[in-house]
């Protein structure tokens, strides 16, 4: 019997039986090895963020595809891959452009999963990994063979988001000075990312002591605000009307703010005009890194093999999908870096 993680009701999560259709033309079911716990699933449960409920929860997979529906040319049964929850539609304008890191319509798989009732689920951000199986559009599960599961989930939302921040929302150059508020996940995976782009300072700045401590091991030179000051580079993966602000103060010509941080429903921020003009300063918006699944997840692949990328290290616990409630309580406390649900 299929299993997932379940919000009926805003607030509530649990564990429950669930029930697969096969895959429809262009989809593929999958079956899930391994699936992150991230800050985004905190979300859903905790507001539903534009998901109907009830919801399938998850989006940071990684599996075996079983099934294959029609017109699906590009996979079969038996193959590893990660889920990419921002597969573009190649139709939109953006997409048609050339643009797909712009897409605003991601296709997703029809309504195949459903409670033991039959009520029709949801899916977090169109992929519902926290579950034994799921179905998705063919277009998001991407062959990634070479690494065992636990690890390549993380390249499914955590690694993606940070990493390519660095690499392809910035564009951080070699040698530059970087600063990074926030050093969760996301923000250890942007540190490894200013690490791989040849960043000669990386400054880790967070309020948490021991989260600092884990950032130097993840390639930070700094740690703490009063080091970071003229900064090329500012990731905020925080969110908040102060971060922007500290991030803003810690920039030098022509530096650059990268906002990261999924901000909460109508906070705002001040950019003092002034300030801004005088330093030439420029506010980037980076959504998951502007990754492109089948374009990027292959190349972080390559270089977590190359031993560029910590996945492993990024890894703090494997639990069983019963302990979701905990390892959201875990996240909440700063206590992990990445619980990872292995089935």
């Amino acid at each position: 019997m299929d299993r997932g993680a379940v919000v009926e009701e805003v607030g509530r999560l649990e564990v429950v039986p669930i029930e697969l259709d096969p895959p429809g033309p262009g989809e593929v079911l999958v079956r899930l090895e391994a699936s992150g716990v991230c800050h985004t699933d905190l979300h859903v449960l905790r507001t539903g963020w534009a998901h109907e409920l009830p919801v399938l929860l998850g989006h940071e997979g990684a599996g075996v595809v079983e099934q294959v529906g029609e017109d699906v040319t590009l996979l079969q049964a038996g193959d590893r891959v990660v889920l990419g929850y921002r597969s573009p539609c190649g139709e939109c304008r953006w997409c048609r452009r050339g643009a797909t890191h712009l897409c605003r319509t991601p296709p997703g798989p029809g309504p195949r999963v459903r409670l033991g009732d039959g009520q029709e689920l949801s899916l977090t951000l169109r992929t519902g990994t926290l579950a034994t199986r799921t179905v998705v559009h063919g277009s998001a599960a991407i062959p990634v063979p070479s690494l065992a599961p636990e690890e390549a989930c993380l390249l499914g939302c955590s690694i993606a988001t940070g990493v390519c921040s660095a690499l392809k929302t910035a564009q951080v150059w070699e040698g530059a000075r970087v600063g990074v508020i926030g050093c969760g996940a996301v923000g250890l995976s942007t540190i490894q990312g200013a690490r791989v782009a040849g960043a000669s300072e990386v400054h880790a700045i967070d309020l948490d002591e021991g989260k600092l401590e884990t950032a130097r091991r993840f390639g930070a030179t700094h740690t703490g605000i009063d080091d970071a000051k003229r900064l090329d580079f500012v990731f905020d993966v925080v969110g908040r009307p102060e971060t922007l602000a500290q991030g803003l103060a810690m920039l030098g010509h022509a530096g650059t703010l990268v906002s990261i941080g999924l901000p909460q429903p109508g906070s705002q921020g001040t950019v003092p005009l002034d300030y801004a003009f005088d330093r030439r300063v420029r506010i980037l918006i980076s959504h998951a890194g502007d990754h492109v699944p089948a374009e990027d997840f292959p190349r972080l692949a390559q270089l977590a093999a190359e031993g560029k990328l910590d996945l492993p290290g990024m890894v703090t616990k494997r639990i069983p999908l019963d302990d979701i409630a905990q390892a959201f309580e875990d996240m909440e406390a700063g206590e992990v870096i990445r619980s990872v649900v292995v089935f």
